[in-house]
């Protein structure tokens, strides 16, 4: 019994140990970090210059089907809450990310709204995790109009900001708010 005892207790604070990590590597909220990112035509565009807008970026992989997915879950969004200022943003960070790469996905997704590419290295820094940690795709991170972080998807297991209607309710919730 003791034995199985110890084993609970372990496996306890094994867990909590790991929340704790995965709390320390991005908290939330936290000021959104400074970010750039290239557009399709290689035009550098700051982060910042959408404070003032509810903004969901995600970090994705064009080669990715739910990333896809994923897209077209925040170009119905941004048709149905952008006149209230929400503002998704698409960013590629394949190895061989380009700007005719984010081109040739944000035509084939019908994506309306900024697509770009940046670095894998930028992508992890403003992530706030180290290199090479492993993480599913797409990430999702939610920034309200005062430029903070207000959530960010789980390295693995996410499910909540990908689901439509929470996402929805998130958003809707931060454009009710007042701006900056």
């Amino acid at each position: 019994m003791r034995i199985r005892q110890r084993q609970r207790i372990g496996a306890a604070f094994s867990l909590a140990l790991g929340t704790l990590w995965l709390a320390a590597a991005a908290p939330v909220p936290r000021q959104a970090p400074a970010f750039a990112f290239a557009d399709a035509d290689g035009k550098q565009m700051q982060l910042a210059s959408f404070k003032g807008k509810v903004v969901v970026v995600e970090l994705l992989l064009t080669r990715c089907p739910h990333c896809w997915r994923v897209a077209q879950t925040l170009a119905r969004l941004q048709r149905e809450l952008g006149a209230r200022g929400f503002q998704p943003i698409s960013i590629a960070f394949d190895n061989d990310a380009s700007g005719p790469l984010v081109r040739n996905f944000a035509g084939r997704a019908k994506i309306a709204y900024p697509v770009g590419y940046a670095a894998a290295g930028q992508v992890d820094a403003f992530l706030g995790r180290e290199e090479k940690e492993r993480f599913q795709v797409p990430q999702l991170v939610v920034i309200d109009r005062a430029g903070v972080i207000r959530a960010q998807s789980l390295p693995v297991g996410e499910t909540r900001l990908e689901d439509e209607a929470s996402l929805r309710r998130l958003v809707d919730g931060l454009l009710k708010e007042p701006g900056p």
